[in-house]
Formats: structure tokens, C-alpha cells, sequence
């Protein structure tokens, strides 16, 4: 760990990642200088956020507007806020005058005590994590539920203990900016093709996801899908202990699906842990890989079987991943909000067991649909495109076979819902699946999410 006290450090961006971080490095005697290019951001607002969570006022500098390369005099450390490219030019320019980059992540974990669990993948990350997170809580003393998820690390790292776990929910993002970042236990739950407006190449995205074993060694865990060719072959490379776990296939040594059980094999003898109808609250074949991953990653940090298996019995889904909103006059509401790529899309569509209205479309990110459209199976009844990508959705969709007839672009997100109830019928389903970012239209897909259920909530019955 550097020396950070009296010295100035770069926080760059000033959401919830930044002022978490400009806060743990002035609560431990660093300079914060908080710099966000939006030059309409409002110093004060966030000099007020920083007072009110070092209970005092702060010391930070905050600039806004493009990048002074004077800010880089005599500067030891930057620390990145996930949204921000590590290619960046100010970024580059940084790097030049040999200043370390980091992000929240490694930030809190080099101020964090007790063990941490790190879970990644493309999809699945949020429900696994939570899960995770309450076997945990419901296990160990010291728990905390931190990353991605939406709690800061560094929020979390002061009021961490010796006997501490730490359940991280970690993002290729913030796999980028890691140095000594290391967890006990492992886990990359799949990986498909994501955010390559951001790692430009899959090379570049599978390197920042198994980026999340670089530091671990063979006394620790990672757990892995032996169903996705990427995290299968990386088990051979991978420098901590391999779990897998399989939805397909049977395994001498690991977790798998069979039939309507999950089972839990040793040397080719199994036992049988779950049955995914009477012991799950969650749908999906999705959500049965998320459980056996959590099964994995849980009983490696030393949770007894019985306390895991109790904890899954009252695990609920999370918000915004298939989550059952309401019946409406014989119509099944779903919000899959969560689901900003075609590959979580996929898994939504899956999970549907009757004739459905999907809302699809939003922010492009340079993804392709062809595999989320044959997903349909006969199951999309029609396909209400809003968004930047509807376009290019509808003429995949074509291409692919689907009626034309059966597209309606609408220009809001609530003409798209009112289509929704106009062409539903008692015995269909309506899903908000959208396999694009929210951005653009909302802020993050939780507010489209709720103001799904919301509009869904007001549907008289």
C-alpha cells in the first residue's frame, strides 16, 4: 500500500464510485482532486455530498470541464470511477507521467480487512451476488454486499473487520483497474459478447473478466461454467482451485442440473442437493446456473451445505431480472430491465412458458440480435421496439423470419406499454427484455424497470 497521506490523488468522476473514494482517501490523510469533463456539474451539490459523508467539510479540489495536464503535477495515484476508459486520453496522459490507475475496487480493497468473494461474468452477476450475500449474512457476523451491485467499496472498507467478508459484485469495468486486488474465492459465470463499444475486441472483454483470478493461487477457489467454451478452457489456465458447473451435462467433479435436480458430485458419486421446482422461488435455467454457482462459491468460503441449501429455499429474485410484477386481467407481467445485453435477453425469453409481448430496443452498443431473435421459438407474439437500435432490431428480426407485421415501433416507453395492453390477451405475458442499455431514454435500466412496474402497477384489474 502507498503512502497516500498529505499527497495529492486524482478521483476521476463524481457519482457514487467517486465520492466514496475521494471520502476513504481523506478519511486517511490523502488530497482528493475530483475532476468530471461534464463542465456543467455542479461544484456545490458535490461538495455538499462529500460534507455530509465525512460529517465535516471537505478539503478535496474539484474541477470540472476538460482535463488540465497541470493536475497531474506531483500526483501518485488516480482512481477511476468504472464508466471512465482506461484509453481515455486524459487517461494516456496520466499513465505518461507514471501515475498508478486504479479504480474504486482496488481502491477499497488495499483499505478493506477480512476475506473478499468476487463474482463476474456477463450475466447473472446481480442475482448471484445476492444470493451469495445473504447465505453469508445469514452464516458469518461481518458481512458486506459491495461493487457493482450499487454499494460502494470504499463506503464499506472502514467499518470492515479481520473476520470481515466481503461478497463483491465486480464488472469487466473494474476488472481494468486492478493491482492487488484478491479474493479467496473466484467466480466467472459465463462470458459473451458485451460492452466491445468499450474493450474494443473479445479478446480485450475475456481478458478483464479473467482478470479476476490474477492475483489468486491454488489455495484459493474459482468457480466456473463448464457450459460457456470461454470459462470451460480458462479452467485449465486458471492459477486458483476449479469448481465447475454444468446445466447440460452430468460431472464426475462439481455442481450440475439434471432432470428437475441439482446435485453436487465427488468422484463421480452424486448427491442430490435441490429441487428446482419446490426449493426455488427463482425461474429460468438462468437462475438455476446462478444458484449452483452460488452453491459453488459458498460452500469454497466454508458455508456448511445445510445452512446454503436453507438460505436458497428464501431466496427471492432480484429486482429487474425476471422479476413477476403483477397479473393484469389474465396478462403476466415481467420486468427484465437488468437484461442490457442479447445474451441476458436470451434468458428471459427462455424463461417464458406462454405467448409474449416483448419490449425490446434502446441504447446501441454495437451488439448483434441474430441469436436473441431464433430465442423467440414461437413464444413472442409481438415485438414492441423502442430506442436507438429499434431499426436495426426489426430488420434482424426479418431477416430471421419474424413477421414483419408482428413489429410496432413506438416512440416512448409508455406508447410502448400501452401497446403492450392493446394487444395482450388473458394467458399472454408481457416482458420488458429490452437486450439493450438503458441510456439515452434513462439514466440506468432501474429506472426503466420501475417505471415499468409502475405503469403495470396502475392497470386497473
Amino acid at each position: 500500500m502507498m503512502d497516500l497521506r498529505g499527497r495529492k490523488v486524482i478521483v476521476v468522476g463524481t457519482g457514487k464510485s467517486g465520492i466514496g473514494s475521494a471520502v476513504l482517501l481523506e478519511q486517511n490523510g490523502a488530497l482528493p482532486v475530483l475532476y468530471d469533463g461534464n463542465e456543467h456539474t455542479d461544484k456545490e451539490a458535490v461538495k455538499a455530498k462529500l460534507a455530509e459523508k465525512l460529517g465535516r467539510a471537505s478539503r478535496a479540489e474539484i474541477y470540472t470541464g476538460p482535463f488540465q495536464e497541470a493536475l497531474v503535477a506531483d500526483v501518485p495515484l488516480a482512481v477511476l470511477s468504472p464508466g471512465v476508459p482506461v484509453d481515455a486520453e486524459f487517461v494516456v496522459l496520466m499513465k505518461a507521467h507514471n501515475i498508478h490507475i486504479w479504480g474504486e475496487i482496488e481502491l477499497g480493497y488495499q483499505f478493506a480487512k477480512g476475506s473478499v468473494i468476487a463474482i463476474t461474468g456477463t450475466n447473472g452477476k446481480t442475482t448471484t451476488t445476492s444470493l451469495v450475500g445473504q447465505i453469508m449474512q445469514e452464516y458469518f457476523d461481518s458481512v458486506y454486499i459491495v461493487g457493482n451491485i450499487g454499494n460502494p467499496y470504499t463506503e464499506a472498507a472502514p467499518l470492515m473487520r479481520g473476520d470481515t467478508v466481503s461478497v463483491a459484485e465486480i464488472s469487466s469495468f473494474q476488472l481494468e483497474t486492478i493491482e492487488e486486488f484478491h479474493p479467496r474465492v473466484s467466480a466467472i459465470l459465463n462470458i459473451t459478447p458485451d460492452h466491445l463499444n468499450r474493450h474494443h475486441t473479445m479478446e480485450n472483454y475475456v481478458a478483464a473478466k479473467e482478470a479476476v483470478t490474477m492475483n489468486q493461487t491454488a489455495d484459493d477457489y474459482c468457480i466456473l461454467n463448464y457450459e460457456n467454451d470461454y470459462t470451460r478452457d480458462f479452467g485449465d489456465r486458471c492459477p486458483a482451485k476449479v469448481v465447475y458447473f454444468s446445466s447440460a451435462r452430468r460431472l464426475e467433479n462439481g455442481l450440475y442440473y439434471e432432470g428437475e435436480d441439482i446435485y453436487l458430485a465427488a468422484d463421480g458419486v452424486p448427491q442430490r442437493l435441490l429441487n428446482v421446482k419446490t426449493d426455488m422461488n427463482l425461474v429460468g435455467l438462468c437462475n438455476i446456473e446462478n444458484v449452483m454457482a452460488a452453491i459453488g462459491i459458498s460452500m469454497s468460503a466454508g458455508v456448511p451445505m445445510e445452512n446454503i441449501t436453507a438460505t436458497i429455499r428464501r431466496f427471492v429474485a432480484v429486482e429487474h431480472r425476471i422479476e413477476y410484477v403483477a397479473a393484469k386481467k389474465g396478462v403476466v407481467y415481467y420486468n427484465d430491465s437488468k437484461a442490457t445485453n442479447t445474451d441476458a435477453a436470451i434468458q428471459g425469453i427462455k424463461a417464458m412458458d406462454r405467448p409474449t409481448i416483448l419490449i425490446g430496443g434502446g441504447y446501441d452498443k454495437g451488439s448483434t440480435y441474430d441469436d436473441w431473435i431464433r430465442s423467440f421459438d414461437g413464444k413472442v407474439k409481438k415485438l414492441v421496439l423502442i430506442g436507438q437500435t429499434r431499426e436495426a432490431i426489426a430488420a434482424c428480426a426479418v431477416q430471421c423470419g419474424f413477421p414483419k407485421e408482428d413489429i410496432l415501433f413506438e416512440d416512448t416507453f409508455e406508447a410502448a406499454l400501452d401497446a403492450c395492453v392493446r394487444e395482450a390477451a388473458a394467458g399472454d405475458a408481457v416482458l420488458l427484455s429490452p437486450a439493450c442499455a438503458s441510456w439515452g431514454m434513462f439514466p440506468n435500466y432501474e429506472v426503466r424497470g420501475a417505471q415499468f412496474k409502475e405503469y403495470v402497477m396502475n392497470l386497473k384489474e
